[in-house]
């Protein structure tokens, strides 16, 4: 209804489709009234009435009926009366929906009126504070919520979506729901709303999020009205299959089922149940009745399709009575599945037993009700919290929220055999039971699509062992990557939140998921390169045998003779001895091959080059002796060589025993090299004593070869100086090669190194020395003779070397040049004077035409070409370059295209000769020397591929491709502007420099762009960059491709973006992307666009950056440009194109109408036109270079300089190749600006570096901001000097990042399947650390450190052991002294009352020395206190071990001597002969020197010594003793224990012998508290941590100590010093 304002409002009222189920709900209310006033056990002669509204699920009208209800229907009443006297309203039921309920709750509430809900599920209506009054018979959502939680879980889906009515009911339900999917760790994708009355538009949304979801389980907390709605909206696309959990609101309607998408759903449903006599009831509608009342009339009308009057309708006919009821098939009539209908009938009786309690008393046994009670509705309010009673089976009741016991039972939606969809109970869910048996499920369920496996519904699968879980960046925590675990590191569970680490000898399996043994490393005798080596090692001595058995058996001949042949025998025999020595190196490292291998390698060394440096020497001096007057081998005679020989050896030999005595080689486990295995390897001990070994062989070898090189030059018959310098030069070289590769060879490769360089230079050494000699000796026995020997003669021998028509006729139709003028030398020239090439469409019936250029015209390129005829033109003029010599050009456009250009290349190559012959030149006049051009990569790849094989050089200006700089493609290819490997390498180094580390990319497809790209790409991964998209694209493509490319840089989430394109390409991707322009985007530019004027009107540009070619200055080429006459013009196409193109006018008449004839009045000075621009000359001064460095490499060719005049010959044969090999070396400079190319025919790389500033007025502005050279120190290429302007004008630098930068602490794990700049900071697990940002890993601190708190550091980790200045320790330090002192009070007394019977009893001898021992026990238990050390840890045990024993010696002689003593005694007994006192002795001492042997033995073989423990705790040390051997400790306590358990069973023997020897009684209880304190001792030293161990073993001494003490002498010392009429020889032998 829509309000004027000008009249009052009718009421509310309810229109539309009839509800069905609703009106079953409103006749329950009557049967359940007129159930209870027939009733005689309930309110006995009391009339229940009713009203009953219809509130159409509507909330005004809600509120409207909570009004009527509150007022009832007096239109008049006094202040002082009740507001509704008349039929006052006692309680309300209803309403069915939360949102109605709330607002008749809050009306009705202030006048305690209760309301009872039979369908009002909203949690929100629990709040007392809010709703006082209100109660239901159904559940709160919040028990509902809480089910659906539990139902999800129970299946293990952890990853669902929800929808929700936007409604009471359905956000306060999903917030409940949300909370306890929450306790329960389960995630929600989506949670979407929407009322049935929401836009279509809505709907769709909701169902298209539900369609593209990955969640496959659906949890739908709707009313019935919203879930017909989006199954409506869904049926029409259905989704991928989903598995719908329903609340209670919806999953039993029957009316729904008919959506068979949704078979399989699962829910909550309130309890089916039965109403007796309902359906009859229901049923009982006479045609009369019904016409009584018109809700019943609009039901039977619509039921039936008739009408009950008479009525102009067509379509319905007039109800005549045939009707029937109970055949009808509809929500009213059904009844077989009573549910909500059960809450509205508990709802009446609730209230009605509230009525009976108020009003109504038992009498004797008699009901007796009051029905003229003045009743309340605030006392039904007050009995409804109490009422608790059952109707028909179904308990009701309420609790403090006025809420009922939540029940529930578990349907499934089934499909039967004939394919309905029928509502099937399966469980239950009481929320009365114990946390996690809630749930009963006693029937198969069916699921999505009839499915009989329960469907997976999960956002990332579970992490197997060797992985742990990381989530996933801005997901929630069920969103995980499964991350191997790290090297080292093992998870052996699934879902693992970390890994932790393997023991130090224990590596990681493959799959990670378990730890084994590191595999034990070293050069074993049973490997392959082992027995190579050994192989070598056998056979290089028996080699040497060899020799020396030819040596001896050829003794007397010359050659042996000659150089000392007793050296030479030594030489041979500690050659066997180093050849041998190498197998010392074979097999696993122990201490004495340790020992043996380094020192027998360097003495055998020694020995073996002190024989070559002997030899040596006698070379030398054996020359020197054959001068007249010299005598100087008296000098060096067979003794002095031994004794140089020895004596250098005893030196190696000396500086082996020091190393071996200060620090000698010993095997350790080297656990550092490869973290996978243990390298079991000889340590040096001492360093420096390996290298003094090795440097004295050095040193020697060194000494030795100069000598050697000295001698090389002597006379033939002393040529043994030329094998040893071989053979020295061989060893030098073998062992400095050996000393980088044996430190960086790893595990067993450095010992077979070392024994590959001693089995190399030993080799070296036989070989050359003596093997020539062997060969004369058995092959050449001639040449043995001393004759030969004197008289050696060389032989030379020279090389000698040698050195050692047909017709042609010209194909097809020459193309005219644009430009072209003859000269002496002709230079070709290709430029893009128009952008495309003339289309046609070839029929293959004729010749095609000759290809030519058209569209628009390119003035930038009329500017270059006009470039190359000013810059000949000057070199023309010139008296220094080519003096004499007139240069001609032929230009030609090639308007980008690469078929033009092949066409020009062509042209070029062959001339203007009609005809030619093969003999002759390929093109003899006018021969091309060399081309500028082309601007592009693509046609520049073309005319150089044609042009490369005629060896003609081809220099462009702007062909910027990194592809041709290879040489081995183009050969004959130059160029004055830099490669784009430079450009990508700035680019690259821009994007670094400025921290962008996250870019998009878009380049053309063409040469250009992708050979760019590429080389971009490559310097981009070197710096790290990561890049969102790549996208190519050319001009032409079609319009689509170019949108799809704006649609990808709109949507991404890079910043930065850079554009390696040709400027006609980036001219149609900024047209597309102003159509509807991008968040702000930093562009960053390649040279062929940043500086073009056009692009820079795009005003979302600005702040782009980019590299452009240095801006340069041509003298006088601006007035060469704009000097064009009329008449020139006309003679030129090309010009005559550009006048008319630049002024809109025609140089001739014309039918266009558009344009007028030029009248002579055009001023080209003021023409604003690209070819006029030369503020800023780029690229057209690299065309202007490009021509210079042709021009000098011809000047170079023809010219000379004599006498300062250079004269060149204009009619020299030149060819091209001549100046290709002239252009590598060309070097000069040129108005300021330095020409030359490196090998690859590339300039050095200089770019500035600009940036698009908006100025005052707002037009964008080229800025140079700073420059790259290439030429600079890496690190060092930039240079800014001047501020930048960023996206949008700003003055901040943009942040471009996938993400952000990782904190100390924390660690980069890559996201999955993202690049390397997309990662997730995980903190560092426990023990590692990461103490720089953005750290890829985490690194265990060192092995005495732990982190800080913020796992940035690593610190000492707390030493811990039993100090002095801990409570603990004093206490037990007081203790102890306490003990030893009460030990020494006892022996003063027993010293002093020594002569007295008790004293003397039992043997005082041995009493003194069990006060003696318990003495040192005592005082012994002070050892374990403070840091232990080598001494105290061997002292505390072994005291502990001998001081104990000694005691319990003591004590078992003690109780030997009772049990002797009473033998004594009987008649004819003479034992104590055989135990007296010199055997007592002999017991204690024998008894206590074996636990003096076992712990001698213990000491020796294995003592104890501290150790820090860093085991127990990760993040302390714990510094104790190590027990050394367990067995010997377990030996001293098990020796301790068996003399203990011995003394306990002689005691227990001797217990009951006379009173006068009751010692043992005594010892009897001391030997138990010492076995029960020592067996408890066991399991609690076992397991106490750290300094508690030691504690406890001290409590345990002090304990058994005491034990002793007390139990033995503290009964003896209290007679003595106080009942000493006790202490007498009568009362010991009378005691009672």
């Amino acid at each position: 209804m829509i309000y004027d304002y000008t009249f009052k409002p009718e009421p509310p009222r309810c229109i539309g489709s009839m509800s069905v189920r609703s009106l079953r709900f409103s006749r329950a209310m009557v049967f359940a009234i007129d159930e209870i006033n027939n009733s005689t056990e309930l309110l006995p002669g009391i009339k229940l009435g009713y009203q009953i509204y219809d509130s159409c699920v509507s909330v005004p009208v809600a509120v409207h009926i909570a009004f009527q209800l509150t007022n009832r229907q007096d239109p008049v009443f006094y202040k002082g009366s009740n507001c509704s006297h008349s039929g006052v309203v006692l309680a309300a039921v209803g309403d069915s929906a939360s949102t109605p309920s709330i607002s008749i709750s809050s009306i009705i509430g202030p006048f305690n009126i209760p309301l009872v809900s039979y369908f009002a599920t909203c949690a929100c209506l629990s709040d007392k504070q809010q709703f006082p009054t209100f109660f239901r018979t159904i559940p709160s959502d919040q028990f509902q919520a809480d089910a659906l939680a539990k139902l999800v879980k129970f299946f293990g889906w952890t990853w669902i979506g929800a929808v929700h009515s936007d409604s009471d009911y359905g956000n306060n339900g999903m917030a409940s729901f949300l909370e306890a999917a929450m306790r329960e760790g389960i995630c929600v994708e989506y949670t979407e709303s929407f009322f049935r009355t929401d836009p279509k538009s809505t709907i769709q949304r909701v169902a298209d999020v539900i369609r593209r979801s990955t969640a496959v389980v659906v949890v739908a907390f709707t009313a019935l009205g919203e879930m017909k709605v989006l199954l409506e909206e869904l049926a029409r696309d259905p989704p991928p299959p989903r598995q719908w959990i329903g609340s209670e609101a919806w999953v039993t309607d029957p009316n729904l089922m008919s959506f068979s998408f949704c078979a399989g759903a699962i829910g909550v449903a309130i309890q089916q149940s039965a109403i007796p006599g309902l359906r009859e009831f229901l049923l009982d509608l006479s045609p009369s009745e019904v016409a009584t009342s018109p809700l019943l009339t609009k039901f039977w009308e619509d039921a039936f399709n008739c009408s009950l009057k008479e009525t102009s309708d067509s379509d319905k006919k007039v109800c005549d009575g045939t009707e029937d009821i109970k055949t009808l098939n509809s929500p009213y009539t059904e009844t077989s599945q009573l549910r909500i209908t059960n809450m509205v009938y508990k709802a009446v009786y609730a209230i009605a037993n509230a009525i009976q309690n108020a009003v109504c008393n038992k009498t004797n046994g008699i009901l007796q009700c009051d029905k003229h009670i003045r009743l309340k509705p605030k006392q039904v309010f007050k009995e409804l919290k109490e009422v608790n009673f059952s109707k028909n089976g179904y308990h009701v009741s309420f609790d403090a929220n006025g809420d009922p016991v939540a029940f529930y039972e578990l349907i499934n939606w089934q499909k039967n055999e004939s394919g309905v969809i029928e509502l099937v109970t399966v469980g239950y869910y009481d929320a009365s039971l114990p946390r996690d048996q809630e749930f009963r499920i006693s029937r198969n369920l069916t699921w999505l699509d009839g499915g009989t496996q329960v469907p997976v519904s999960v956002c990332s699968e579970s992490c197997p062992p060797g992985t742990r879980k990381v989530l996933q960046k801005g997901k929630p925590i069920c969103c995980y990557d499964c991350i191997p675990c790290p090297e080292e590191e093992i998870s052996n569970i699934t879902d693992a939140p970390d890994c932790f680490p393997c023991p130090r000898e224990f590596w990681p399996n493959p799959k990670k998921d378990a730890c084994f043994p590191k595999p034990v490393e070293f050069l074993s005798f049973d490997e392959v390169l082992s027995i190579i080596l050994a192989v070598f090692s056998v056979s290089g001595a028996c080699l040497a045998i060899i020799t020396a058995v030819v040596f001896f058996y050829h003794r007397a001949t010359p050659i042996v003779r000659a150089n000392n042949s007793e050296l030479s025998f030594l030489l041979l025999f500690s050659l066997i001895l180093c050849f041998l020595c190498s197998l010392t190196f074979i097999g696993a490292p122990s201490e004495w091959s340790c020992m043996l291998r380094h020192i027998a390698f360097g003495i055998t060394f020694v020995l073996c080059i002190s024989c070559v440096l002997g030899k040596t020497l006698l070379v030398l001096i054996a020359f020197k002796a054959t001068l007249p007057d010299s005598n100087v081998m008296k000098w060096f005679g067979p003794l002095q060589q031994r004794m140089t020989v020895m004596f250098l050896t005893l030196i190696q030999v000396i500086i082996c025993t020091l190393w071996l005595v200060l620090s000698p080689p010993f095997p350790v486990k080297n656990l550092t090299t490869y973290k996978e295995k243990i390298i079991l390897e000889c340590a040096l001990g001492s360093a420096v004593g390996f290298w003094a070994v090795l440097g004295y062989i050095g040193l020697l070898a060194m000494f030795c070869f100069v000598l050697a090189v000295l001698a090389r030059k002597l006379p033939d018959n002393f040529n043994e100086a030329k094998m040893i310098t071989f053979s020295m030069l061989i060893f030098c070289a073998v062992w400095i090669t050996f000393i980088p590769a044996y430190v960086s060879s790893p595990g067993k490769y450095t010992v077979a190194g070392e024994i590959f360089a001693i089995l190399a230079s030993s080799f070296g050494l036989i070989l050359c020395i003596f093997a020539p000699k062997c060969f004369i000796i058995l092959f050449q026995p001639e040449k043995n003779t001393k004759k030969y020997l004197m008289n050696k003669t060389l032989k030379t021998s020279a090389v000698t070397t040698d050195a050692s028509s047909v017709k042609c006729t010209l194909q097809g139709t020459p193309r005219l040049p644009a430009f072209s003028a003859d000269g002496d030398f002709v230079i070709g020239g290709i430029s893009s004077i128009h952008y495309q090439q003339h289309a046609v469409i070839y029929n293959y019936t004729t010749k095609p035409e000759s290809l030519r250029c058209t569209g628009s015209f390119n003035a930038r390129g009329l500017r270059f070409s006009r470039t190359i005829i000013f810059a000949i033109e000057e070199i023309n003029n010139s008296t220094e370059l080519l003096p004499g010599i007139k240069l001609g050009y032929w230009i030609y456009d090639s308007c980008v295209s690469v078929p033009v250009s092949v066409y020009v290349a062509f042209n070029l190559l062959n001339g203007e000769d009609r005809v030619f012959y093969k003999n002759s030149n390929c093109s003899q006049s006018r021969v091309m020397m060399a081309a500028v051009g082309d601007s592009g990569s693509s046609p520049s790849i073309s005319l150089s591929r044609i042009m490369g094989s005629f060896k003609i050089p081809l220099v462009s200006n702007f062909a910027t491709c990194a592809c041709l700089s290879d040489k081995q493609q183009f050969p004959t290819f130059f160029r004055t502007i830099p490669s784009d490997h430079y450009q990508a390498d700035a680019l690259a180094k821009l994007v670094k420099y400025f921290s962008w580390t996250w870019i998009g990319v878009v380049h053309s497809d063409s040469d250009y762009g992708n050979n760019g790209m590429a080389s971009f790409l490559e310097a981009a991964m070197r710096e790290g960059i990561c890049v969102e998209y790549i996208e190519s694209f050319f001009r032409t493509d079609p319009g689509s491709k170019i949108q799809r490319i704006a649609d990808v840089i709109r949507r991404s989430t890079a910043k930065v973006v850079v554009a390696f394109t040709a400027v006609g390409d980036m001219k149609v991707l900024l047209e597309e992307l102003a159509r509807d322009p991008p968040p702000p985007r930093q562009w960053i530019a390649s040279e062929a666009w940043i500086t073009d004027s056009n692009l820079m009107s795009f005003s979302f540009c600005t702040g782009a950056i980019g590299v452009a070619i240095q801006k340069s200055v041509i003298p006088g080429l601006r007035e060469f440009l704009i000097n064009l006459s009329p008449s020139e013009v006309a003679a030129s196409m090309v010009l005559t194109e550009f006048w008319e193109d630049a002024f809109n006018c025609s140089l001739t008449e014309t039918a266009d109408s558009d344009k007028r004839v030029c009248d002579g009045t055009e001023d080209i000075n003021t023409l604003k036109s690209p070819y006029t621009e030369t503020s800023q000359l780029r690229v057209t001064n690299m065309m202007y270079k490009a021509v210079y460095a042709i021009a000098h490499a011809i000047h170079n060719s023809v010219c000379q300089k004599t006498n300062a005049t250079i004269q060149c010959d204009k009619h020299i044969r030149l060819e091209p190749k001549q100046v290709f090999k002239e252009l590598k070396k060309v070097n000069f400079s040129k108005n300021g600006y330095h020409v030359s190319f490196d090998t690859n025919g590339d300039p050095v790389a200089f770019y500035e570096l600009v940036n698009w500033q908006k100025s005052e007025s707002g037009v964008t502005e080229l800025v140079t901001v700073g420059y790259y050279d290439a030429s600079l120190p890496r690190g060092q290429e930039f240079r800014i000097n001047r501020n930048l302007s960023w996206v949008e004008g700003g003055t901040q630098v943009p942040v471009s990042v996938c993400s952000e930068s990782c904190p100390q602490g924390t660690r980069k794990v890559l996201q999955k399947g993202k690049p390397i700049c997309c990662y997730d900071c995980i903190l560092c697990p426990e023990g590692e650390i990461s103490n720089m940002t953005d750290s890829p890993d985490c690194f265990p601190c060192p092995k005495d450190f732990w982190p800080n708190p913020k796992k940035d550091a690593c610190f000492p980790k707390p030493v811990e052991f039993l100090s002095f200045d801990e409570v603990l320790s004093i206490i037990l330090a007081v203790f102890s002294i306490s003990g030893a002192c009460l030990a020494i009070i006892t022996a003063v007394i027993f010293f002093h009352h020594r002569t007295t019977p008790i004293v003397r009893a039992n043997n005082s001898e041995l009493s003194f020395l069990l006060l003696f021992s318990l003495t040192l026990c005592f005082l012994c238990s002070l050892t374990f206190i403070g840091a232990p050390s080598e001494w105290s840890c061997m002292l505390r045990h072994t005291a502990f071990g001998i001081t104990f024993v000694l005691c319990i010696s003591c004590v078992l002689g003690k109780t030997i001597v009772v049990l002797m003593a009473f033998k004594a005694t009987l008649p004819g007994t003479n034992v104590m002969k055989w135990f007296g006192p010199l055997q007592q002795r002999m017991t204690v001492v024998c008894l206590t020197l074996i636990q003096v042997l076992i712990c001698t033995l213990w000491l020796v073989v294995s003592p104890p010594f501290p150790m820090k423990n860093q085991t127990t705790h990760k993040e302390k040390i714990i510094l104790e003793c190590a027990l050394g051997s367990a067995v010997g400790f377990w030996a001293v306590l098990g020796y301790i224990g068996l003399l203990a358990v011995f003394c306990f069973v002689l005691a227990v023997l001797a217990r009951k012998l006379p009173d006068n020897f009751n010692e043992a009684k005594m010892i009897t209880f001391s030997m138990l508290i010492f076995c029960a304190v020592w067996i408890t001792f066991i399991p609690a030293y076992v397991s106490s941590p750290g300094k508690f161990t030691v504690a406890v073993e001290i409590f345990a001494i002090l304990a058994s100590s005491f034990g002793l003490i007390l139990c033995i002498f503290a009964p003896k010392c209290f007679i003595i010093l106080f009942q000493s009429d006790k202490n007498t020889k009568k009362f010991l032998m009378n005691k009672k």
